[in-house]
């Protein structure tokens, strides 16, 4: 069985294929940072525009490679289904998409699996030879969401808390910004930070104090605007700001999923969203949980951002379970919330 996923939600096009003896054996995606990073933010109306010219190019050396694949190890060149990216995301990016694979999975006469974005990150840990079991917690970290999630089971998930305000991604690429790291900037300030001298700084850890399972970094945002404008602004004292900010915002991720941990009863935890493929992140998240006898997964870098291979993957889980649509409509969520993602709106 062998499912084409498609992943247009905002400013990478993607496409990948799953086996289901296999695993993925193809991905490839067209990022459009240059073109985004002059104007300093996602153009919605670009990006579209970008997918629209990107996708067609893409499927279509997908197809070529399954074609010349080494017939060996495939039993058949044939794809059951097609999922795609269904929401949340920009609008006008998801319906590139979906428009594409509905259209496509017509003419093949095959069906199509609408994927909630969210659920494609919560799982990829799962296209690794090792991941976890339902129950467990799920800490969702990218450019345009934080949250706590409760995984109960596939497409039943609870909202355990989120963010009030700025998504942790979208503060990490603010500040950078602010330093002169450019946009997207949060590797590049994860880098500078590695000079920085050890508690120079100190920032606080926002909305640790109290039990609470949400997420505020307006704050903690507005506090290192202040601290770099008072400083030299050298080379040093950048590299001293970027750590304190860095460890403000992985301590505070570590506080609240330890809550979250104590609160649901479950020491399995999941690390997901582009974020998540922070080094310094990673490491401190691991040995807190090696510390508290705790099991924890990331998904492999390359599958940490948002890419098609999760989108493919979750259309794989579905359509065992005959969740798919055979019907001509196209359907975009762009506010698609994780704990609808079981589709009861939707009708197969």
């Amino acid at each position: 069985m062998k499912i084409l996923g498609i992943e247009t939600s905002c400013d990478d096009t993607s496409v990948a294929i799953y086996d289901d003896q296999l695993g993925i054996i193809f991905h490839k995606t067209w990022n459009q940072t240059k073109i985004h990073s002059k104007f300093g933010g996602v153009v919605p109306e670009l990006a579209a525009r970008c997918h629209l010219s990107q996708l067609n190019y893409l499927i279509k050396e997908i197809f070529l490679e399954l074609f010349n694949y080494n017939i060996k190890k495939l039993k058949n060149n044939i794809i059951d289904a097609i999922a795609y990216t269904a929401g949340p995301g920009l609008v006008s990016s998801l319906l590139v998409g979906a428009t594409v694979g509905c259209s496509l999975a017509f003419s093949l006469g095959i069906p199509y699996i609408p994927v909630n974005h969210i659920e494609g990150h919560l799982l990829s840990p799962m296209i690794n030879k090792k991941f976890p079991v339902f129950p467990f917690i799920a800490l969702l970290i990218s450019g345009g969401n934080t949250q706590l999630i409760h995984a109960v089971s596939l497409g039943q998930y609870k909202i355990l808390g989120q963010t009030v305000d700025n998504a942790v991604g979208n503060v990490f690429d603010y500040i950078a910004k602010l330093l002169g790291l450019g946009f997207p900037g949060g590797k590049q300030l994860s880098l500078l930070a590695q000079y920085g001298i050890y508690k120079k700084y100190i920032f606080p850890r926002p909305m640790t104090k109290y039990y609470n399972l949400n997420f505020s970094f307006s704050g903690l945002q507005t506090h290192t605007e202040q601290v770099f404008y008072k400083s030299t602004k050298t080379f040093q004292e950048k590299a001293n700001i970027s750590r304190a900010f860095e460890e403000a915002i992985i301590d505070t991720l570590i506080i609240k999923s330890q809550y979250a941990i104590k609160k649901i009863k479950l020491n399995s935890l999941v690390v997901c969203g582009g974020v998540s493929a922070n080094t310094t992140l990673r490491k401190k998240f691991n040995s807190v949980m090696k510390r508290n006898n705790g099991k924890i997964y990331f998904s492999e870098k390359k599958f940490s951002t948002d890419n098609a291979a999760m989108i493919a993957y979750v259309g794989y889980l579905r359509y065992k379970l005959g969740l798919y649509s055979t019907d001509l409509s196209i359907q975009v969520y762009p506010n698609w919330l994780i704990n609808e993602s079981n589709l009861l709106n939707i009708k197969y």
